[in-house]
């Protein structure tokens, strides 16, 4: 799990523990239990787990209570407690439906055989008002199998993520996988977020003939990245499919221009440049691709000095946008943004994270050999993506010597890379 989020409050163990036990109408205005039940994932002891435990039994029925409450289960589930699923299973019967919602999560994180923890979550299936997405996923991941006739009503729900849901559910229990093309077309959705949970039911039915759909799809290449990830653990370790053929797939989601891409979105008329530029600020990353796609195709001369100036004026400060902005200099090829690449490559701050392997392939796109010992520098880097790209750069700018360095990678995926490609090598010697 990636943990570079949590830490973001200044808050001891203790300290975290001592709001958390603290009643709502004794606290200073300064103090949160809802951060302190958020921050305590960043204890896995058995006093945080208690203190968790604790807050999940404060049943006062107030609202800042019901937050803390569904907080607290979530981070049981994070912190996978297996001494709080007692506690957890008897949230299934409460009547806040989002403490219902994180109760069926967190077990399905901490896992559990029990039958009539298991029977209790399909029975959900069944009362009006829930989250069934979430219902459906756990009991898949634990191969529920009384549940599937359940399962199977959702299957025409006229929510499509829940359709989405049901359908690879039933294709996982059953093993008939007829039905799975329904999934996959759901990449196209309108709606990002149907998109995006699309990729999550594809992964949960280990359908690995999505892998190309999903480099396509419209949405930020993180959840593209993950569910391809996911896939190709699942299916290489069961000898279904092997890294020659995830890797075309991946390194076309990496390299991330939108031409390879499958666009749901388009313009009714051309946009002006500043309209493509603000596109670029969209949380919906399926317009920041058609704004980049248009860009390059119609403003090459005029866009390096907008995208300049949105950098200096909003960009520097908008994850989103950063991360458009330096893919674009590389897909633009200018030489003059090689600085700014540079320093996004070492940007060490969460949440421009993304921004560091946009930069990798940007400078490998520029072409520029200067940047071969600052991309060689990514090859000591955890972040797994980053040094994936920075190779890919490297590569583009015909220094091999990188795979030498991480052919014996910790991350098997940077491993496999960095095999095949000496392999292939060895072959054209």
């Amino acid at each position: 799990m990636d943990k570079r989020f949590f830490n973001l409050f200044n808050l001891t163990e203790d300290q975290a523990i001592a709001i958390l036990d603290t009643p709502q109408d004794q606290l200073s205005e300064n103090d949160s239990r809802y951060i302190a039940a958020s921050h305590l994932i960043n204890f896995p002891t058995e006093k945080s787990i208690n203190a968790l435990m604790r807050a999940v039994q404060q049943t006062d029925p107030s609202l800042d209570n019901r937050i803390v409450r569904r907080k607290s289960v979530e981070t049981l589930g994070r912190l996978k407690a297996a001494i709080a699923l007692p506690i957890i299973h008897t949230c299934l019967f409460d009547e806040d439906c989002y403490t219902v919602e994180n109760a069926v999560w967190a077990i399905g994180e901490i896992g559990t055989q029990d039958p009539d923890i298991l029977e209790d979550v399909a029975q959900l299936l069944d009362k009006p008002g829930q989250t069934y997405r979430v219902i459906i996923h756990t009991l898949t991941k634990f191969n529920y199998q009384p549940a599937l006739e359940r399962i199977r009503k959702f299957v025409y729900d006229a929510d499509p993520p829940t359709a989405s849901a049901a359908i690879a559910a039933v294709c996982r229990l059953t093993g008939d996988y007829s039905q799975m093309g329904k999934v996959v077309a759901m990449l196209q959705h309108r709606n990002v977020l149907g998109r995006r949970l699309s990729i999550q039911d594809l992964m949960d039915a280990r359908y690995y003939e999505a892998i190309p759909h999903i480099a396509r799809c419209p949405v930020s290449l993180v959840f593209r990245l993950r569910g391809i990830r996911t896939l190709a653990e699942a299916g290489i370790a069961t000898g279904a499919i092997t890294f020659a053929t995830v890797q075309p797939s991946l390194e076309q989601t990496l390299y991330d221009h939108p031409k390879d891409l499958s666009l749901v979105h388009s313009y009714d008329r051309p946009p002006t440049l500043p309209v493509l530029i603000r596109d670029l600020y969209e949380t919906d990353f399926g317009r920041c691709y058609l704004a980049t796609k248009t860009i390059l195709e119609d403003h090459t001369d005029a866009a390096p000095e907008a995208l300049f100036a949105t950098y200096a004026e909003e960009a520097n400060n908008d994850y989103g946008a950063h991360f458009h902005v330096m893919k674009l200099f590389g897909w633009l090829k200018h030489a003059p943004a090689y600085d700014l690449l540079v320093e996004a490559l070492h940007n060490k701050q969460p949440q421009f994270q993304k921004s560091r392997a946009a930069a990798a392939i940007a400078l490998g796109e520029l072409g520029d050999p200067k940047a071969i010992p600052e991309l060689k520098a990514c090859l000591e880097t955890k972040i797994w993506d980053l040094k994936y790209a920075a190779l890919m750069a490297l590569e583009k700018l015909g220094d091999t010597s990188g795979y030498e360095i991480v052919a014996n990678d910790s991350d098997w995926l940077i491993a496999a890379k960095a095999l095949s490609t000496l392999k292939n090598q060895e072959i054209t010697a």
